[in-house]
């Protein structure tokens, strides 16, 4: 059983830099082929979809967000990070790290409040 928990600061100052950590249980973030995403949901609003990592270590960004994104790994954690910039009150969400394989995210966090405010 795959299992996905995210870290990190529950509150980020405007500006200042937003990050949050998934750690993977039951399975390797290296595995063929996999990808591995962060995904967020602002108060009221629907799913939106940040970036990815995938097995081979390659990156993929919102194009709304690539600016500002930066998704990196740990093999020897078995984490995924996520770095968002330049924090606006606008990026106030709940953040969930989630594995997709064949188009389809089948596992996910629980998911993790991020207020930014000052």
């Amino acid at each position: 059983q795959v299992q996905l928990q995210e870290s990190g600061p529950g509150l980020v100052k405007p500006s200042q830099t937003l990050s949050l950590t998934c750690t993977v249980s039951g399975g390797s973030i290296t595995t063929n082929y996999y990808y591995w995403n962060w995904i967020r949901q602002p108060p009221g609003k629907g799913l939106e979809w940040m970036g990815a990592i995938a097995y081979s270590g390659s990156t993929y960004y919102s194009p709304s967000l690539k600016s500002r994104t930066s998704i990196s790994r740990d093999t020897s954690k078995n984490q995924f990070t996520l770095q968002l910039i330049s924090v606006t009150p606008e990026d106030t969400a709940v953040y969930y790290c989630a594995r997709a394989a064949g188009g389809s995210h089948d596992y996910w966090g629980q998911g993790t409040l991020v207020t930014v405010s000052s």
